[in-house]
């Protein structure tokens, strides 16, 4: 079974870079789209970023030109980095398969921007 693991999150100050880690276990993951995912406390889980097996990304309006997602294909592993940080970015930030159609998550890796 497909298996996330997620790691590289911290509490940042405002302006400041993290970036986030995810392995993915189980699964053909150079032909998969995969997604960053935030949810924040009170809130639904949204998508923030997503690649393609061809390296094609989209991005959330509120991450343009903040976030980057990447992926490397040897690893099994796919990034976000994430710059310029801003106190709504807080959240517990997952990766999955995008669309999530699975509806399988790991832990995910909280994520805490103060001001």
């Amino acid at each position: 079974q497909v298996q996330y693991v997620e790691s590289g999150g911290g509490l940042v100050q405002a302006g400041g870079s993290l970036r986030l880690t995810c392995v993915v276990s189980g699964s053909t993951f150079s032909n998969s789209a995969i997604g960053w995912y935030r949810q924040a406390p009170g809130e639904q889980r949204i998508l923030v970023a997503a690649i393609s097996s061809g390296g094609n990304t989209n991005y959330a309006d509120s991450v343009k030109g903040r976030f980057s997602i990447s992926r490397d294909n040897v690893k099994n592993t796919a990034y976000l980095q994430m710059n310029s940080l801003k106190p709504e970015d807080t959240g517990v930030y997952y990766c999955s398969v995008y669309p999530p159609y699975l509806g399988i998550w790991g832990q995910g890796t909280p994520v805490t921007v103060s001001s």
